[in-house]
């Protein structure tokens, strides 16, 4: 006998859910009976599943599949393999939608503060920083600290 519990609908986020059922329907160790009746619950969801926050980042078109297409673009621009006719297309995609070609760990002008801040907060957590970098970190922060 199976038996499933399912928490209040007040814990439940919609789209943590449906990031559930849509890893589940991929999931190759999953039966066929499980992958359908998942399916069925995605469809009649009235959420749409993302799995990037669309406020988590200052860059970007604020779509989060907007986002992750134009990095595959990027991707076909770093990429060995691609042909420079698909580079092409990839550089015009980007420039239709105004992005950069770099990857944003090579940007250097304006770093978003707040990243920069948890990279020296991790640094502090960090067990396997040296007390030289932990100091470092330690007084980056205090003269940033807003």
């Amino acid at each position: 006998m199976s038996r499933s519990f399912t928490f209040p609908a007040r814990f439940n986020n919609p789209e943590r859910v449906a990031a559930g059922l849509k890893a589940a329907i991929n999931n190759p160790s999953v039966g066929d009976e499980a992958r359908e009746s998942a399916s069925q619950r995605l469809q009649g969801m009235d959420v749409q599943y993302t799995d990037k926050d669309p406020n988590a980042s200052v860059q970007g078109t604020g779509d989060p599949h907007t986002n992750q297409v134009l990095g595959g673009y990027k991707a076909t621009l770093k990429n060995d393999n691609a042909g420079e006719g698909a580079k092409a297309h990839a550089r015009d995609v980007l420039d239709q939608h105004g992005a950069s070609y770099e990857p944003m760990a090579t940007r250097k002008e304006n770093p978003d503060p707040e990243r920069v801040a948890s990279g020296y907060n991790a640094t502090m957590k960090n067990p396997n920083t040296s007390e030289d970098a932990k100091r470092n970190a330690q007084q980056y922060l205090e003269e940033n600290d807003d």
